[in-house]
């Protein structure tokens, strides 16, 4: 897998946490450059041990299925970019908790994508350590600039984040599916 599809790969998954950052924008009064990089770090961080997590899993049974790899890389990421695209069109309510405990379940809640992501490295032989690296980097990002965009701009994008996310990775399990079965080469 080339760095260009870890990116797309680290964007598409880090469209949850921003539509999140988003909602935590939309509740601070004014912008808080601080509490952004905190829920940037909780993203960010979270986005890259998840699919740490699921490559370790996915390495173990890695020779059992490696017949059927891409089809579960394709059937994972389709379900994955589908609920994000179903999710854009659900209302979240906002608030600026940035406690310990906020932040660790939705940290968690919105990195779930990533864990599949990671299965799905094992089976492709990905580098593990230079992908997190980047998917926690890109999160970190994003995360603080969905916050100071909605301390901008207010609610506009978070929906557009998701369906552009969901519609990547969708897009990303199709072209491994037509790589493994021989219909493409890139």
């Amino acid at each position: 897998m080339e760095i260009f599809e870890i990116i797309l790969i680290g964007i598409g998954l880090a469209m949850d946490a921003f539509a999140v950052s988003i909602c935590k924008g939309l509740s601070m009064s004014k912008m808080n450059w601080k509490k952004a990089g905190i829920i940037g770090l909780y993203f960010g961080g979270f986005q890259a041990l998840m699919p740490l997590i699921g490559y370790f899993l996915g390495v173990g049974f890695e020779d059992k299925i490696k017949s059927i790899d891409h089809w579960i890389a394709f059937i994972l990421l389709s379900i994955i970019g589908i609920n994000m695209i179903k999710e854009a069109f659900e209302k979240e309510e906002a608030d600026d908790k940035i406690d310990f405990k906020t932040m660790v379940v939705l940290a968690i809640a919105t990195s779930i994508d990533a864990l599949t992501v990671g299965i799905t490295f094992a089976f492709l032989s990905v580098n593990i350590w230079s992908s997190i690296m980047v998917i926690g980097i890109i999160t970190l990002i994003l995360s603080i600039v969905g916050v100071k965009i909605a301390n901008t701009f207010g609610d506009k994008y978070k929906s557009k984040a998701e369906i552009t996310g969901g519609i990547i990775l969708i897009a990303l399990g199709i072209k491994i599916l037509l790589e493994h079965i021989g219909i493409i080469n890139f």
